[in-house]
């Protein structure tokens, strides 16, 4: 699909960055840790990682790819949702999913891990500073956030989102969200989507609408909602968008952000993980629990 999209449109558009929807390498419709280690869990890098390599040396082009099921060497209790951007020289960065959709997504946050740690790179490529999140990550404005003042401009949104929060109104959130994303941040959104129908993952489904978000939250391109694969492609004005970034007084959240009125951020709600694996039933009760301190 890659070389195909690279070839196909040569003459209308230089293709450069290529984004794959979540779980293209695997769906985690399992419900433990050792079903998904013992049927999909795969190390980072791997075989897969090494033949978008070769693509992307051979034309220039960046790839953030599907998801993996990544197994943590030395700990058979751990899985990370992760996805890598791959480029000419090879891996540029590596994203494991800080908020998975718990409570049926039981592998394990970096945030379980490591508390404190860095969990949002950003790739400064010759294409513009990338930075990835995944999905459900997108409904936490302060993931995004964090990617954007850790440096990116191009965001790029690998996910498998179902319906009914898909494309359609009034559930139209993946649509909104990029939209509002990319507005709210300055910053051009790249985001790919699992089309797909219920009978390969009852009961869900996924509705595609692949789409690119300029830097004002104007939709540049859109693929038609529903099943089957497709490919979307726009310009990203990378250099508009820095310009707007330099110049603009009004509107511009990130340099209006008044850090010390946000009390709640310090404020501990969902706690890192003492315990592996994670369960259905162990995510429930730590959702329970972080409840505890609401107010009203």
């Amino acid at each position: 699909m890659a070389e195909q999209t690279i070839i196909g449109y040569e003459p209308f558009f230089d293709v450069r960055l290529l984004v794959f929807p979540e779980f293209a390498h695997a769906a985690p419709i399992h419900d433990s840790v050792e079903s998904l280690r013992r049927d999909l869990a795969i190390e980072v890098p791997n075989e897969h990682i090494r033949a978008y390599e070769r693509i992307c040396s051979k034309y220039g082009c960046w790839i953030q790819t599907g998801t993996f099921l990544e197994a943590c060497p030395g700990r058979e209790d751990v899985l990370f949702n992760t996805t890598v951007l791959v480029g000419p020289s090879g891996i540029e960065s590596i994203y494991r999913k800080v908020n998975p959709w718990i409570p049926w997504e039981v592998h394990a946050s970096p945030h379980d891990l490591d508390p404190h740690g860095d969990h949002f790179p950003v790739a400064d490529t010759e294409i513009g500073r990338i930075g990835t999140a995944i999905c459900y990550d997108w409904l936490f404005p302060e993931a995004i956030r964090q990617l954007v003042f850790n440096g990116a401009e191009i965001l790029c949104r690998v996910s498998a989102y179902m319906d009914p929060w898909g494309s359609t109104p009034p559930m139209d959130w993946w649509t909104m969200i990029n939209r509002t994303r990319a507005l709210e941040n300055t910053a051009c959104v790249v985001a790919s989507n699992q089309g797909a129908t219920m009978a390969n993952y009852p009961p869900f489904s996924w509705p595609g609408s692949s789409m690119i978000v300029d830097h004002d939250g104007r939709v540049l391109a859109q693929a038609e909602a529903g099943p089957g694969e497709r490919v979307v492609v726009a310009p990203i004005d990378l250099a508009g968008l820095r310009a707007e970034r330099e110049r603009r007084l009004g509107h511009d959240t990130r340099s209006h952000l008044r850090t010390e009125a946000y009390s709640y951020l310090n404020e501990q709600r969902f706690p890192p993980t003492q315990s592996h694996p994670i369960s259905v039933e162990s995510l429930r009760e730590r959702i329970l629990s972080s409840r505890g301190g609401d107010q009203g």
